[in-house]
């Protein structure tokens, strides 16, 4: 770091019941990387809004590169020199990847010239792209690419990274730092925010930290361990789940030969899957994006129908039976996507709860809602998973994405499933929060539910599983112990190699 590129000073920003950012201030040097860390509503996403011209403070300033620095809109911010790349990707599957980078664009040239852009661009820093492929077709980390490569159209002196790496395998996560690094070695500043500590060590320059809004610390995240950064965004020692002894009981849930066809165009089968879930246990299902994480939720939520015969619930055939019937008889799933799928984003809490567990909770009577009890399990919801949030009537947009996530995975736990059926559980989430949430599922799992866990987080899948079973192209491999398994083991199971027998395993 040479001089200061950007200067914070005083950003504040308020709005009702809360305020998202109170007089933070600090510096970004060009070729910096600088890391942005807090828990789940410490004001992260609100600062970098601002920076990018999408939020206005409330009071503060802003100097870039000396001048003062004030976009009322992104567009002034890109033409300044600020780019972003958000968290969920904004990308129409059905246009390839130049036709996406146009629309970005405020006056894009000719295809072919962006068709030639993109392959140089994606040379020089080593993110392959072929810029005639379909978005829908590609993968997680392939998609980002198309994002990342879209700023770097823009020649960003500013480059901000929403959780980067929450999609992308170890692989590609090595292939983005080595883009970043390089970079940062040409002089492009980089405010990171990510909830993976060890990435922000091995990637950051330094760091700043948020808590309910307020710049509480600075570190060297080199110097400074993940569980003492996480302790300074959360004010409070660390929780570490743990994960008691506990006794398997009989089959409840079984999948056998489960196949199914893919929903949509850019959708994956599913391919004989066969798998038994014991209660009390805790079965980590891990695979790379795209590869039949989603169809296997809606199978078993019931939001795709199978054969009745390829799912049975207590003995009981129930492919054919949708997402209410089974929810009744116990079997819940959370899905990955929480805005729009988990939870209607223009709806209060209290109407989001109601969703989901009218007939569990028994919201309804006589087809009269019975909102007051309604909202008494939302407040419930928000107490005990600690969600950020003036109250049950906010919308649940007004929640920062990790408050959203907590309040949808608490919302399915707290009815007492027998059977919880969970994608990315900690996406997007702080660690003390995931922590909380992982320590929920492993609390429901030793009260004798059956937990399915589906996750990109591979160390979240080892800390909580019994069992792990990969997902690979619409196929499962044969569950196998968790505690038994290398990364080798693990790494060729993720490539397909559903019927390897691992010796040591079951020595």
């Amino acid at each position: 770091m040479t001089d200061v590129l950007l200067q914070l000073r005083g950003l504040t920003k308020a709005y009702p019941g809360v305020v998202a950012n109170k007089d933070v201030s600090f510096d970004i040097g060009r070729g910096e990387v600088h890391a942005l860390l807090g828990e789940n509503g410490a004001g992260k996403s609100t600062l970098v809004k601002t920076i990018y011209g999408l939020v206005k403070p409330d009071s503060g300033a802003m100097t870039l590169e000396g001048s003062s620095f004030q976009p009322p809109e992104p567009r002034v911010a890109r033409a300044a020199g600020v780019a972003m790349v958000f968290q969920h990707f904004s990308l129409f599957d059905a246009l390839n990847v130049a036709e996406n980078i146009a629309l970005g664009m405020e006056n894009p040239p000719p295809q072919r010239e962006i068709a030639a852009q993109v392959r140089a661009v994606s040379d020089q820093y080593g993110l392959p792209l072929d810029p005639t492929r379909i978005v829908g077709e590609l993968s997680a980390g392939e998609r980002q690419r198309v994002e990342i490569i879209r700023c770097l159209l823009q020649d960003p002196k500013l480059l901000i990274m929403d959780e980067p790496t929450s999609v992308l395998t170890p692989q590609e996560v090595s292939i983005l730092f080595e883009t970043l690094r390089k970079l940062s070695a040409e002089g492009t500043a980089i405010l990171y925010i990510s909830h993976k500590l060890e990435e922000i060590r091995t990637l950051c320059d330094n760091a700043t930290v948020l808590r309910l809004g307020e710049v509480v610390g600075t570190c060297d995240p080199r110097t400074t361990s993940a569980r003492d950064m996480a302790e300074l965004m959360v004010g409070t020692k660390l929780h570490v789940p743990k994960k008691a002894t506990r006794e398997t009981g009989e089959v409840i849930l079984s999948l056998k030969g489960l196949s199914a066809k893919a929903p949509h165009r850019f959708g994956t089968a599913l391919r004989d899957i066969t798998v038994d879930v014991q209660r009390g246990e805790v079965l980590g299902i891990g695979g790379v994006a795209g590869n039949g994480q989603d169809e296997l939720v809606a199978a078993l939520s019931g939001e795709m129908p199978t054969s009745a015969a390829m799912v049975t619930y207590k003995n009981q055939p129930i492919g054919q039976m949708h997402p209410n019937a089974r929810r009744k008889i116990g079997l819940l799933a959370a899905p990955e996507e929480r805005m729009g799928h988990a939870a209607a984003p223009d709806m209060s809490l209290t109407e989001n709860a109601i969703m989901t567990a009218t007939t569990r909770e028994a919201l309804t009577s006589r087809g009269f809602l019975h909102w007051a009890k309604a909202r008494r399990f939302a407040e419930g919801v928000i107490k005990t998973f600690d969600v950020r949030t003036p109250g049950p009537a906010n919308a649940a947009r007004s929640l920062s994405g990790g408050n959203l996530q907590k309040f949808v995975i608490g919302r399915e736990i707290m009815q007492a499933p027998d059977v919880l059926v969970v994608n990315q559980p900690t996406w997007g989430v702080d660690a003390s929060a995931a922590a909380a949430i992982r320590q929920a599922l492993l609390d429901l799992a030793a009260k004798g539910a059956a937990v399915i866990v589906i996750s990109q987080d591979l160390d979240e899948l080892m800390e909580i599983s019994d069992r792990f079973a990969a997902l690979n192209e619409g196929r499962l491999s044969k569950p196998r112990p968790a505690s038994g398994l290398t990364v080798e083991d693990i790494g060729l199971m993720l490539g397909g190699a559903h019927d390897m027998e691992v010796a040591h395993v079951d020595a």
